[in-house]
């Protein structure tokens, strides 16, 4: 069937030329493990985040459960804590959006890119600090006189050096996570090959 409507043909031109930018977009993903997790819509997105950190931690160890309020996701090591996660945007870098100020105890932001991972474990005094007293995580609404939520924007090639000491790679954020929970530090990397008795 063709179209015959002259201003629908103009917008299926430009429809097209679109699809092009965005499988361009779409081709660093190809063939990764995560690709999947793109084609989610995103609702979707945040409860794959939470079930991947939930599974990969239990998996290294850590006692992980459902927290049982909205105020937190997950409960680990008797720490309260919300999980955010983002995929690789466009620009090379990760958008950790709607952190609030609510009842957690650490803040886990999860990132995945095509081929490769980070982690960064964030104790909530400082995120509060770093957001609402020195303005190094922004606030997501109304710049920064916006009050209720805030987000973390990382360019992976050149993260904030205030986010350094919080994580970086998976085992730089399960060291962080161990570090802050005193679990398993010695038996974690020990499994990752990279402790010195």
């Amino acid at each position: 069937m063709t179209i015959k409507d002259p201003e629908v043909r103009i917008l299926a031109g430009i429809s097209q030329a679109l699809q092009a930018e965005y499988q361009s977009e779409n081709r660093h993903w190809e063939g990764s493990p995560f690709a999947w997790i793109k084609t989610k819509p995103s609702r979707q997105v945040g409860a794959i985040g939470e079930k991947l950190v939930a599974g990969w931690l239990a998996a290294r160890g850590f006692n992980v459960v459902r927290s049982g309020d909205s105020d937190a996701d997950r409960v680990i090591e008797d720490r309260r804590v919300e999980i955010k996660f983002s995929t690789l945007w466009a620009n090379g870098g990760y958008k950790f959006q709607q952190l609030r100020d609510q009842r957690y105890d650490l803040a886990i932001c999860l990132g995945v890119s095509p081929f490769d991972a980070h982690c960064w474990v964030i104790p909530k005094e400082d995120v509060i600090r770093l957001w609402r007293v020195e303005h190094r995580i922004s606030s997501q609404h109304g710049g920064q006189g916006g009050a209720d939520t805030a987000w973390i924007d990382v360019r992976v090639e050149d993260p904030p050096d205030w986010l350094k000491e919080y994580g970086g790679s998976l085992s730089d954020g399960i060291f962080a996570l161990s570090r802050i929970t005193g679990f398993k530090i010695r038996k974690v990397r020990e499994e990752l090959g990279e402790y010195d008795a």
